[in-house]
């Protein structure tokens, strides 16, 4: 096989999908991540609240593969409301700092007018390179 599939071991099993896809040479695709936790249930409908646990659900799938945060390449942000994004600019920094320090990938941030799931409020997406 070319790629292993990736998925922490006390995450509910993703339908349809993986949460993550792993090549031979390390390289790690996260899919997309939401605000729901490993029960996938979500906790909270503000966007801070999600954005964290966007980003601890995507260093959950780095660190199941065997990387850091420092692994991470590349997100890819898919967010609903530009405006709240751009208004909560100190919260969004304080909360990405929380959870990935202080690693910066290279970034995109995509507006979009809806998500598959009704609550999220934020996707995000990475690519990692695991030593």
């Amino acid at each position: 096989m070319t790629h292993t599939l990736i998925s922490p071991d006390a995450w509910a099993a993703p339908k349809g999908y993986s949460n993550g896809v792993m090549t031979k040479d390390g390289i790690l695709f996260v899919g997309g991540q939401i605000g729901w936790n490993a029960d996938q249930m979500f906790e909270t409908h503000d966007f801070i609240g999600q954005m964290e646990q966007t980003l601890r659900n995507i260093l959950a799938v780095v660190e199941a593969a065997g990387g850091t945060a420092e692994s991470i390449t590349r997100l890819t942000w898919f967010v609903i409301d530009k405006k709240e994004y751009a208004a909560r600019q100190s919260e969004v920094g304080a909360a990405y700092r929380k959870v990935l320090g202080k690693h910066f990938p290279a970034m995109t941030m995509v507006v979009v007018s809806a998500l598959v799931e009704d609550e999220a409020l934020i996707e995000i997406e990475a690519t990692a390179v695991i030593d």
